[in-house]
């Protein structure tokens, strides 16, 4: 087992290489330049190529991107901001939590529901609730996440102001005891996390559902009614626990998703959060900020592959067998 967990490990040294060379060649290949938020038309015309200069956008862009992984293999420095001075990884490191707490909140709630609703729509396989949930579940995977994001904020922030619009905290969050504050955070996530996880939910819902039916139909599912065993401990005990193992392979790949929709929920709802910084960054190109966050997103998502892939190994030993061939 820790062989396996080594080799895969060791495999995704290159892609992490491999996928921010191509950010960077990217970014820097964009229309845009840095530099135009701060040249105004009476500054002279030197000017833009001091800032240039200082911020290092100057040199060719085989010349950039050397210095810049110098810097980042070496001393793990992406730069300081263009827009504000402050060092990028300090910048991501205090916008980490708040995404981090969104996402991992988003995935538990959709694996849930997910799990839930395919479950139950695969013991009703053929019949009008599976229709009705399988329906449903393609609704919420076909619907755009800024859509629903905005549809509850203006219904259930704005209309009915039930919940709150904005921010991760309210105003008065510090004058607040322990378990007051444990409920401003909670209610200032109520939509950002329903608006992610609803949108996630449907992914594990169509995985359980066609896994379920299948393991149902399986002959060691008949072997166990034959042996006079209940059906609740049938389909618990075998039945969703096979079904659960295609879940797993999926779990590392959903990162990504989420992290792109955690964007988009941190913009609609204003939440201090990554995935506001990162469009920020875009938006003034601002070069360092963007890297920074970037290798965060990239080392997030190899992590969760590595982690889907370990754990699959452990429930399913002949994939570590596979490997070793």
């Amino acid at each position: 087992m820790v062989a396996y967990s080594l080799r895969r490990l060791l495999v995704t040294i290159p892609i992490l290489f491999l996928g921010l060379s191509l950010t960077f060649f990217v970014i820097r290949l964009a229309p845009g330049d840095p530099t135009d938020r701060f040249i105004t038309p009476s500054m002279s015309p030197g000017l833009k190529e001091n800032i240039a200069k200082k911020f290092g956008i100057d040199q060719p862009i085989p010349i950039q991107y050397i210095a810049w992984m110098k810097s980042v293999i070496l001393h793990f420095d992406f730069g300081n901001s263009f827009a504000n001075g402050r060092n990028a990884s300090k910048v991501i490191l205090d916008a980490l939590p708040p995404t981090l707490l969104l996402s991992t909140l988003s995935l538990v709630f959709g694996l849930i529901l997910g799990t839930l609703l395919g479950a139950y729509s695969a013991l009703k396989s053929g019949s009008k609730t599976d229709k009705t949930l399988t329906s449903l579940l393609l609704f919420f995977y076909s619907v755009p996440t800024f859509w629903l994001g905005l549809i509850f904020l203006g219904f259930f922030a704005i209309s009915l102001d039930w919940l709150p619009s904005s921010q991760l905290t309210s105003i008065f969050h510090d004058r607040l005891g322990f378990f007051g504050k444990l409920w401003d955070y909670a209610i200032h996530l109520i939509l950002p996390v329903l608006t992610l996880g609803l949108t996630t939910a449907p992914v594990y819902g169509r995985f359980v559902r066609n896994s379920m039916i299948e393991v149902l139909n399986s002959d060691f599912i008949t072997a166990a009614r034959a042996r006079g065993l209940s059906e609740r401990k049938i389909l618990l005990h075998y039945g969703l626990r096979n079904a659960l193992l295609p879940v797993i392979s999926i779990l590392g790949t959903s990162l990504p998703a989420l992290f792109s929709g955690a964007v988009v929920v941190e913009v609609i709802y204003s939440l201090p959060g990554m995935g506001r910084v990162m469009f920020d960054a875009a938006l003034g190109r601002d070069y360092p900020i963007i890297m920074a966050a970037s290798t965060v997103a990239f080392i997030s998502v190899i992590i969760g592959n590595f982690l889907a892939d370990v754990g699959y190994a452990v429930a399913d030993p002949r994939v570590r067998l596979e490997g070793s061939n």
